[in-house]
């Protein structure tokens, strides 16, 4: 914790400034797009080391927005303090994602129902075997309704969350790819442990910003704000499981 009356180590916010949903993307910027554009009456309730959060309204309810930073300890470090220390019930992450399957196409929503990686991030909690990292099945069935409901193109399965982006291992990609994992990102493994630690929930949901077998790309500007179809579907998605835990 930290010295001051009230944050923690890496979030200076008061108890209560964050809804029980947050959005993730990597990126502070992103955080900020989302915020402006799809937040009424945004409220910026965290500047720590220039990662921004933001509290405002969706379709009448309180939702969250707060970049998680690049990489597995990053994400790890701040979706545990939202989780523990503000009592964060549910965080979704948006984020782009380079495919690795053929059926896959640039701006495609890639839904995480499961994340593999080489990070060893996991060896901390000393469980007896190998841990298969998952999303909370009830916001991976509402985000699949959703896109069904959007006609968004989407596919869900399993990520790899990769602990390199440049990789000295010159196959990795093609190992990944027979066995069948959608796409290579770098964030979602930790995010699903430290939910499962925490008794939380969580899910993955990016956008194909590379293919990476067609050698495809968007552009800087296309991965800043051309993420639409994965925010609402993501806001929709906050939004539907904070009135079912209402009515429950």
């Amino acid at each position: 914790m930290s010295d001051e009356r009230y944050g923690t180590t890496h979030i200076h916010a008061r108890p209560g400034d964050f809804g029980k949903v947050v959005l993730m993307p990597g990126d502070p910027l992103r955080s900020k797009f989302i915020a402006e554009t799809y937040l009424e009456s945004p409220r910026l309730v965290n500047t720590v080391r220039g990662v921004n959060g933001y509290t405002g309204i969706y379709h009448g309810e309180t939702v969250s927005v707060m970049a998680s930073g690049m990489g597995i300890p990053s994400i790890g470090i701040y979706s545990y303090e939202l989780y523990h220390c503000y009592g964060v019930e549910a965080i979704l992450r948006v984020g782009s994602i380079g495919a690795l399957q053929e059926k896959v196409r640039l701006m495609d929503l890639l839904l995480g129902m499961g994340a593999s990686t080489d990070s060893a991030y996991a060896e901390q909690f000393r469980f007896p075997g190998q841990l298969a990292p998952l999303a909370d099945f009830g916001l991976l069935e509402l985000a699949v309704e959703i896109c069904r409901e959007k006609k968004a193109r989407f596919h869900v399965g399993n990520l790899f969350s990769s602990d390199s982006f440049y990789s000295d291992h010159p196959d990795v990609n093609i190992r990944c790819r027979d066995m069948g994992i959608l796409g290579v990102e770098m964030e979602a493994a930790g995010l699903y442990l430290n939910a499962a630690r925490a008794g939380k929930k969580a899910l993955a949901i990016c956008t194909v910003s590379d293919q990476l077998f067609r050698h495809e790309s968007l552009t800087p500007q296309e991965r800043q704000t051309g993420f639409a179809d994965m925010i609402e579907v993501a806001l929709e998605t906050a939004v539907r499981y904070l009135r079912q835990e209402r009515e429950a």
